[in-house]
């Protein structure tokens, strides 16, 4: 495939890295909004940017008809727009806060102890933390809104803070360490005992592999997607 990499930082290029073990083409690499006329003969955009940018970058990918994939987190007020895009132009798009397969199968296991543990609700507390390098932006991390957007859909609480804490919302506590790729922690605390799940990334290879083969799924398709469509986790 030709492949278009919008945003070429530090993941951009762990991306490029694996697509050309692949045998991929990588024939545009840039770290600002694409023009019209760069994007011909390009098969799918990886679009790993800024939160600010990536509207505006991926409303000129998908007017250009071209299937993108984006990782981005930071800018989901305007995903409603940005859907309504890739359907009118008839291509691709998929979203996904994090790439990584093992992050993927942590949302579902989060939602099936979500559903356990409903049931305890006045003997446990929930929390939510997690753990990135200083150069992420956004906080909290997309993947943790994932995650407690997950618990609220099979649990009866009912949103998120990182300033509140009642029995209607899921505290997330959003912490920036050094050199530390993602760590993801959901906690049920009572007075006996603690039950936790983690999912701790090594490097950013795992986010990059998924990113990958992602891209090769959505190719010469059209429509929505999500990561649970490319793992086939629905």
């Amino acid at each position: 495939m030709n492949i278009a990499l919008i945003g070429y930082g530090r993941m951009g290029k762990a991306i490029e890295e694996i697509l050309i073990q692949r045998g991929h083409d990588v024939v545009l690499k840039i770290s600002r909004t694409p023009l019209p006329e760069e994007l011909k003969n390009i098969d799918v955009a990886i679009e790993f940017s800024k939160p600010e940018y990536a509207f505006d970058n991926l409303k000129v990918l998908l007017e250009n008809k071209v299937a993108t994939i984006c990782g981005t987190t930071g800018w989901l007020e305007n995903q409603d727009e940005v859907n309504k895009l890739a359907i009118t132009n008839n291509t691709a798009f998929l979203y996904a806060s994090n790439f990584s397969l093992g992050v993927n199968l942590f949302f579902e296991l989060n939602q099936v102890l979500a559903r356990m543990m409903n049931k305890y609700r006045n003997e446990y507390q929930i929390n939510l933390e997690e753990i990135h390098h200083t150069q992420k932006l956004d906080a909290p991390s997309g993947t943790a809104i994932t995650i407690a957007e997950g618990i609220i859909e099979n649990t009866t609480y009912k949103t998120w803070s990182m300033e509140e804490n009642s029995q209607e919302i899921i505290p997330i506590e959003a912490k920036r360490i050094e050199n530390v790729p993602g760590t993801h922690i959901v906690q049920y605390t009572s007075d006996v005992d603690t039950i936790e799940i983690s999912h701790t990334a090594h490097s950013r290879k795992g986010f990059a592999l998924g990113a990958v083969i992602a891209a090769e799924w959505i190719w010469n398709k059209e429509g929505i997607f999500t990561m649970k469509d490319v793992l086939e986790l629905n």
